[in-house]
């Protein structure tokens, strides 16, 4: 089995049979990843013929991983992702009160996944509650390792809680705690490393996609050492690293202070490109976002460390057990995340089969019932009906 490499500085070195792990996910998961799978290994056959393949490698992780060895993440599927550098996911069971925190913060912080990346556009024929859906073109960075998603906290109650009150009464002098006895506490790490290589990948995403701008989301007028410093840091990494693009105007970079963007980005979304922000300020825009185009059910996503190549593309919505089984569940986002991997992978002639194929379709108002429900004279789709189309469209056999 190949495996896809990256030198240190270096480009990513992509075989042309490369071992992709994969995470077939929970709930919706068993229905909408065969679905990615077959549409990528049809657009790759009809772009590439015998030339290239992918070689699936599945790996345990969630509900199913959990009923067959007892562990949510088992080890094992760590060591695939962390060897094979590439993979994708489908959303998973994160269990509640007892476990890990979460499996996917874990893949996260394990690989030092340290950019959350999720691009946002419309696509024609596609409902959304905006007027002009066609202005929203974004990027989003969003820091994935630090912030409130770094999981330090302790419970009220409890004597670690109690404990880490002393110290900010006794020995940091912290006197604005109101309800001490009965507070929770939770600790927000934000530093200039994270940020910088954050901020580093926006930029070069900006420039060599010939985006007009990158826009620093933060909230530093209350948090001033933290989303401040985020803040601060970013503009002297730009100034300090991309000084002859900003002179010359091919890299403009500014801020926005969260709320303010909140509401800027449905008043005028064309003032924003590429936005580099902090972990739970991109969990909120990002999902806003994606409901200005469409929603949540069309936004691809990926988890990527731009040094040592790893990444793992993922749906970014959750296993929707209310709709598993039903043969209803919407692809796209994982379809999309696997269009966004293929790039990743510079084989960008599969991905394009696939972008246009779902543009096709969603013009001609056929997709599945969640998006479907939307269209004027929309046409609703099975999970495998969709599949089919979509595969048909990419092949060149689709016939109304």
């Amino acid at each position: 089995m190949s495996r896809i490499t990256k030198e240190p500085g270096g480009p990513l070195i992509v075989p042309d049979n490369p071992t992709i792990p994969f995470i077939t996910g929970d709930g919706v998961g068993k229905e909408i990843t065969p679905s990615m799978m077959e549409i990528v290994n049809v657009a790759i056959r009809t772009a590439y013929g015998t030339k290239r393949q992918i070689v699936w490698k599945e790996a345990l992780a969630g509900q199913n991983a959990f009923n067959q060895t007892d562990e949510w993440l088992p080890e094992a599927t760590l060591e695939k992702f962390e060897k094979y550098l590439v993979g994708i996911k489908g959303p998973l069971t994160t269990p509640v009160g007892e476990g890990i925190r979460s499996i996917n913060v874990t893949l996260r912080q394990k690989l030092d996944l340290y950019v959350c990346l999720r691009p946002i556009k419309w696509y024609l024929g596609i409902f959304t509650p905006l007027v002009a859906p066609e202005k929203v073109h974004m990027t989003v960075f969003r820091e994935n390792t630090e912030d409130i998603y770094a999981g330090i906290e302790w419970e009220a109650g409890t004597p670690e809680a109690e404990k880490f009150m002393h110290f900010l009464r006794d020995e940091m002098g912290v006197t604005q705690v109101r309800f001490p006895k009965t507070s929770s506490f939770g600790v927000k790490p934000v530093s200039k490393e994270g940020t910088e290589r954050l901020v580093r990948a926006a930029c070069r995403y900006a420039i060599d996609h010939n985006r007009p701008s990158v826009t620093l989301v933060h909230k530093g007028n209350i948090m001033k050492y933290t989303e401040g410093g985020f803040k601060r840091w970013g503009y002297e990494l730009a100034e300090r690293e991309f000084a002859e693009e900003l002179m010359s105007g091919k890299l403009v970079i500014k801020d926005c202070i969260a709320d303010a963007f909140l509401q800027n980005t449905l008043l005028t979304p064309e003032d924003y490109s590429v936005i580099a922000t902090l972990n739970l300020n991109g969990d909120y825009i990002s999902d806003q976002l994606a409901a200005m185009v469409g929603g949540i059910g069309i936004a691809p996503g990926a988890n990527i460390n731009y040094e040592t190549g790893h990444a793992i593309f993922e749906a970014t919505h959750g296993t929707a057990p209310s709709l598993a089984g039903k043969n209803v569940a919407d692809p796209c986002s994982l379809i999309l995340s696997a269009v966004m991997m293929l790039e990743y992978m510079n084989w960008r002639e599969a991905s394009l089969l696939i972008t246009r194929a779902l543009e096709r379709s969603f013009e001609d108002a056929r997709a599945t019932f969640d998006l479907a429900r939307f269209m004027p004279c929309g046409r609703s789709l099975s999970t495998t009906e969709f599949t089919r189309e979509i595969i048909e469209r990419i092949e060149g056999r689709y016939k109304d």
